[in-house]
């Protein structure tokens, strides 16, 4: 018998129990979702420390609303940079536009927060284990077993899990979607390298409140504020697939990529700590032909992991945690129903979202040079109201608008 009882906007039913595979923003968010739905969550991940990908996470209004509305919101602005302006610069430093972000605050009614990618797994694991949610590292899921009333995830240690769910938010080389497609996807290379890390705020790599990107030769050079009074930045910089990846020679390879770029270019390389920066050959996944089989639904990246030249990718697995816990509470004929209903709603967002984040990744990083240019024409006459009606528009097409 199921209790029915309203929290954060969901009725619960009580004594149904989730297994999430994937520890990640997406698989973490889930689980607080289906949590305070009262679903008994367990969430198990392959690796034995939890360490994020990645350094930074531009988490723009739609991923901040359902954050906010898991009741999360003091915790997260108390993580968020203070971001209230864009600007776009050529390599020599020349100023291409200046955006402010207010009227994008004011049309969609929330601000945008970067974060560092380690602030906000703590504070999903924390919400998580303080709302019940369990927790188990060094436990890869090899296998799933589909039974008519149940589903049971098998593990590479010979135990088992069994539930009336499974979400597979394992990431962008997930092991278990090849059960639900029926085939092996491999990511497809973006074509280019990611650099990115965290560093001391200084007024003479930029101000305190703006996010600075410069741009130039097919690159970009990025700098973002989060909490603690610091910048997370990436390099980007098209390269062949499998080049070296040397940590102690990290910043000559990026003098050398950015030879001849403006000062706070050269200061930001000349600061950063090769230890602690992630150097990421950029993939994505998709568009896939299905999300979900029986009791198994795929989520985030796993299903439709975006290259990060929208800000999106995160908060596509958030927007994807709060609808699919959305429908397992708000439609009673079954759990395969509703996951069915995940897939048909979430399908139409996230395909649109992998293929305009390709499109962006292939203008920025010089796939046809004369396009790449065509946008450096451009970023130095657009209106910036037109940039952030163009932000507006992807932020609001999410579930809670």
């Amino acid at each position: 018998m199921y209790t029915v009882c309203r929290l954060y906007g969901f009725v619960a039913m009580d004594g149904l129990k989730a297994i999430v595979i994937g520890a990640g923003i997406g698989g973490l968010t889930t689980g607080i979702a289906l949590r305070q739905a009262g679903y008994e969550v367990e969430i198990h991940d392959r690796v034995r420390d939890l360490r994020p990908i990645g350094s930074g996470i531009s988490l723009w209004s739609n991923g901040v609303k359902v954050l906010n509305r898991l009741g999360l919101g003091q915790k997260l602005a108390a993580i968020g940079g203070n971001m209230n302006y864009m600007e776009y610069r050529h390599l020599s430093g020349d100023l291409l536009n200046h955006i402010s972000l207010q009227p994008l605050v004011e049309e969609v009614g929330q601000r945008p927060y970067p974060v560092a990618r380690r602030d906000l797994q703590n504070v999903l694991l924390e919400t998580f284990e303080s709302a019940g949610g369990k927790l188990t590292l060094g436990a890869k899921c090899i296998g799933i077993l589909e039974g008519f009333s149940n589903i049971t995830a098998k593990f590479e240690d010979g135990s088992t899990s069994t539930g009336d769910l499974l979400v597979a938010a394992d990431g962008v080389r997930s092991l278990l979607r090849q059960y639900i497609v029926g085939e092996a996807i491999e990511p497809q290379y973006a074509g280019y390298v990611n650099w990115n890390g965290l560093v001391p705020i200084s007024t003479d790599l930029g101000p305190a409140d703006m996010w600075s990107i410069y741009v130039g030769e097919h690159k970009r050079a990025s700098m973002m504020p989060v909490a603690g009074d610091r910048f997370y930045f990436f390099f980007d910089v098209p390269l062949p697939r499998g080049t070296v990846n040397d940590v102690a020679n990290y910043k000559t390879e990026l003098r050398k990529h950015f030879q001849g770029w403006t000062e706070p270019v050269q200061l930001l390389i000349d600061r950063l700590e090769p230890e602690t920066v992630a150097r990421v050959e950029i993939h994505d996944v998709g568009p896939i032909s299905k999300m979900v089989k029986g009791r198994v639904a795929l989520l985030g990246d796993a299903a439709h992991a975006t290259c990060p030249d929208l800000g999106q990718g995160g908060c596509q697995a958030i927007e994807d945690g709060w609808v699919l816990a959305n429908y397992l509470t708000s439609t009673t004929l079954s759990v395969p129903d509703a996951l069915r209903r995940y897939e048909s709603d979430r399908k139409v967002r996230t395909t649109e979202i992998v293929n305009k984040a390709r499109n962006r990744a292939e203008t920025i990083h010089g796939k046809d040079p004369e396009v790449t240019q065509k946008w450096y024409d451009q970023l130095a006459k657009e209106s910036p109201l037109d940039v952030t009606k163009a932000i507006a528009k992807i932020i609001s097409g999410g579930p809670l608008h």
